[in-house]
């Protein structure tokens, strides 16, 4: 802009230059994700999901019955192939983080010919 010259000055809130989110004020959760109830098999447990916490309350629209949110950090969720790329990349963008470890699921050996054991015991 030349000498002299004005500059424009917008009254709308959202063209104000701001960030959408402070350094350290994102937080985050590691988890790797449970078994579906409704399916038997255990294919989409085995990537590590980030997942932003909601930083603002959710709104209700009274006349549509629309839930909705300004938060639009909810809708991203990053899968890593481990846990170890999914911390990497939370302390390279400086994002706070907590990680939920999963729990062991216990695998009992069963016998299909055990259901035919005479000697078995019946509740």
């Amino acid at each position: 802009m030349g000498a002299g010259s004005r500059r424009f000055e917008s009254v709308r809130p959202d063209q104000f230059e701001a960030t959408v989110c402070e350094i350290g004020d994102v937080r985050a959760r590691i988890y790797l994700p449970a078994k579906t109830a409704t399916q038997s098999g255990r294919g989409n447990t085995t990537k590590w999901i980030v997942e932003y916490e909601p930083r603002a309350a959710r709104t209700h629209d009274s006349l549509m019955g629309w839930t909705s949110s300004s938060d639009t950090g909810q809708q991203v969720r990053l899968r890593f192939e481990t846990k170890e790329e999914a911390i990497a990349y939370c302390r390279r963008a400086d994002i706070d983080y907590i990680v939920c470890e999963p729990r062991k699921r216990p695998i009992r050996p069963k016998n299909y010919a055990d259901n035919f054991r005479t000697d078995r015991v019946t509740g």
